[in-house]
């Protein structure tokens, strides 16, 4: 199943270190971000999972839960829990997802099908393409895709950066320009006409081209 922008994404059971787990009511009725690693005990993910859980009240903040997944059984990830806290300062203090049998990885496209037998006897690099971001709404739909390679570790403030920008664009009829962090101006979509506009920004706004209008970013 091929996996865009807007797809449903897909549900699944599965075991983590905080229980089993549905996961479209783990979601309920907020954000997710669900994050993926090839192995436990690599390095780059040591680093990413520890930032993570530092970032997590972040996250909370803005109503989103967030859970890894690692090609690895449950029992790894406890013991990788302590290494990841004497080395990073912090460990996870979110579930990590458990896919001994690669079903949730082939079911999110980050391995083939045809991929046959479980975890046990395979490598970092046999799974280098579970390096996967996923950002998903209260609808369930995928809102953002992002995959890394192994050798280069995720920008989490980039993710939360994105988070704020996709929350503001739900909730308004606005787009976030390059760069956009919060605060800063932001662009009228352009399914709002000019009159539509007039009555939302009775202020007005700059409009270097006529499709190129910027605003204050509503509150």
């Amino acid at each position: 199943m091929s996996l865009r922008i807007n797809s449903l994404a897909p549900n699944f059971t599965a075991n983590t270190t905080e229980g089993p787990i549905d996961f479209h009511q783990w979601i309920g009725d907020g954000w997710a971000i669900l994050f993926s690693h090839p192995k436990d005990f690599t390095p780059v993910c040591t680093t990413e999972l520890g930032y993570m859980a530092k970032l997590k009240p972040e996250f909370d903040k803005r109503n989103t839960k967030i859970i890894g997944l690692s090609v690895d059984p449950v029992d790894n990830h406890a013991r990788w829990a302590q290494d990841i806290a004497e080395t990073q300062g912090t460990a996870p203090n979110y579930p990590m997802i458990g896919d001994t049998d690669l079903a949730v990885s082939k079911l999110y496209n980050m391995l083939p099908e045809e991929i046959e037998g479980g975890s046990e006897g395979r490598t970092a690099n046999d799974n280098a393409t579970v390096r996967t971001v996923f950002v998903i709404g209260p609808d369930k739909r995928i809102k953002l895709m992002l995959s890394y390679p192994m050798s280069t570790g995720r920008n989490f403030d980039e993710i939360l950066r994105v988070l704020d920008s996709m929350q503001l664009t739900a909730a308004h009829r606005v787009a976030t320009p390059v760069n956009w962090t919060p605060g800063d101006k932001v662009i009228i979509s352009g399914a709002v006409s000019d009159e539509e506009a007039k009555s939302l920004y009775p202020d007005g706004w700059d409009a270097p081209r006529p499709y190129l209008r910027i605003v204050a970013q509503p509150n």
